[in-house]
């Protein structure tokens, strides 16, 4: 057979052919006197072989373990392996679809800083409407931002924290009213009287635990200088406040 008949024979293409004997899986045949390449049936039993186990998706060098004389791994082993990794792919389409049927049944999930998980979803929803707020509206990207960057033990132990400061009595009525005292600060001066109040205001909002260990106020790189450099002037500098707050607090 020429490497058209082999490859229609088989259902592959020629190109998959040529790969196959450049990485050494299909043994080349002998040539005929004009040079052509003749195949004879042992090399279409091989090339279906590999077609076979290249669908049930093994890597060609899982393939060229399996077809070797002196295999390292038998057919048994590698199918065995391949089994378990397309059980986990499948607890993780699982997981996606879960996630999915969630943020579809919560509209909150679907807002303009989604999608994001249920569970900040659900802590969005129970801060009401703040579509008013541009603060409210930044601290919602900011949550979702760090709730994407979180591993899955620091994102319980986030939305925990954010939880209970919102179920705590007037717990929304607290937090609104510091997004409040910020939107103010919007076009203010760093030395405004009302950052000192804002500052402290947000400080009573915020759980102690919330503060990583060896945070730098005034870090001149990093998430919080990102931060600092995203607000307004007056907005920043509460921030900042804030922050030397609870690091004091905490000493």
């Amino acid at each position: 057979m020429r490497i058209g008949e082999l490859a229609a024979a088989v259902g592959v293409t020629t190109r998959a052919v040529r790969h196959y004997h450049h990485l050494g899986l299909l043994p080349e045949p002998e040539r005929r006197a004009n040079g052509y390449r003749d195949y004879t049936l042992r090399h279409a039993v091989v090339l279906a072989r590999i077609r076979r186990l290249t669908e049930l998706g093994l890597a060609l060098a899982e393939v060229r373990d399996v077809l070797a004389d002196d295999a390292g791994k038998d057919l048994v082993e590698v199918l065995t392996e391949l089994d378990d990794d397309l059980a986990r792919q499948e607890a993780a389409l699982r997981e996606r679809r879960a996630r999915l049927r969630a943020l579809l049944e919560t509209e909150d999930g679907l807002a303009a800083e989604g999608p994001v998980a249920p569970e900040l979803a659900a802590l969005f929803a129970g801060m009401g409407d703040v579509s008013r707020s541009p603060m409210a509206a930044k601290d919602r990207e900011v949550l979702a931002l760090i709730e994407t960057m979180a591993g899955p033990e620091d994102r319980e132990r986030l939305m925990g924290m954010v939880g209970g400061v919102l179920d705590a009595p007037d717990g929304v009525e607290r937090a609104l009213a510091v997004y409040a005292l910020l939107d103010e600060l919007a076009d203010a001066e760093p030395d405004d009287p009302r950052v000192d109040e804002a500052a402290h205001a947000l400080a009573g909002c915020t759980p102690r635990e919330l503060l990583p260990a060896h945070v730098g106020v005034d870090a001149d790189g990093g998430f919080l200088r990102v931060l600092y450099a995203d607000l307004p002037p007056a907005q920043a500098e509460a921030i900042r406040r804030t922050l030397r707050i609870l690091t004091e607090e905490r000493r």
